[in-house]
């Protein structure tokens, strides 16, 4: 028997990932740019705390509901398709076998091999194979609801705490300045280890993260003055 490849793929990461990156990013963005926004109003301390927790909380449920709501659809589509998928090889095996052939055949084997390979894996696991090959559905890139939800969540609620902190401990003339320069320091960490976890260049994943949140917080504080009181 083969010996079992063991090399790591980043690819097996991208679900929880992505729900994970894009929670902390808007935790630390949308807190800390409502939080300086809020400041620049030239509003007191306890005004920006309920501000920020406000905001925390609200970010934190509405990342979950969104997460959930629209990986659910996408595993509806999922089981919907594989229930077509289903009938179409209880009604139409022969047409199904030929259908994987030609996929077969248009990513490179010829036409004897491509109907070999289709057979064995038909028998193997037709089902499988269809999902797999025809539409495009796997283990890795296959929709899970709950755990995007609560990636998204609690990585919100993580990213969103770090400048709610800074607001108690800091004086409050310094926590524009303060709020500001250790979320772009916190983007950038996150931005830089999600790059290192999903194999990407890390310093691209440091400079996008933190172009985005510098932008997102200087528009923010431009509202807070526009419209503060003096």
């Amino acid at each position: 028997m083969p010996k079992k490849h063991a090399e790591k793929h980043y690819s097996k990461r991208v679900g929880w990932l992505r729900a994970a990156v894009l929670g902390a990013d808007d935790g630390i963005v949308s807190t800390a740019s409502l939080i300086v926004g809020v400041a620049a109003a030239h509003t007191i301390r306890s005004d920006m705390l309920i501000a920020g927790m406000a905001g925390l909380v609200a970010g934190a449920m509405s990342m979950a509901a969104g997460e959930y709501v629209s990986v659910s659809s996408q595993a509806d589509t999922e089981k919907a398709d594989l229930e077509r998928e289903r009938k179409e090889l209880e009604t139409d095996s022969a047409a199904e076998l030929e259908e994987l052939a030609a996929i077969y055949v248009e990513r490179g084997l010829d036409s004897e091999l491509a109907k070999q390979v289709a057979k064995q894996l038909t028998a193997h696991d037709a089902l499988g194979a269809h999902a797999r090959d025809e539409l495009g559905i796997s283990e890795i890139s296959s929709a899970r609801p709950i755990q995007a939800a609560i990636a998204s969540a609690a990585s919100f609620a993580v990213g969103g705490a770090l400048p709610v902190l800074l607001v108690f401990l800091i004086p409050e003339k310094q926590i524009i300045m303060a709020v500001s320069a250790s979320s772009l320091l916190f983007l950038g960490m996150l931005g830089g280890l999600a790059a290192k976890v999903g194999g990407a260049n890390v310093l691209t994943g440091i400079a996008r993260i933190t172009f985005w949140g510098a932008l997102a917080m200087a528009i923010t504080a431009g509202v807070g003055v526009l419209f503060g009181v003096s």
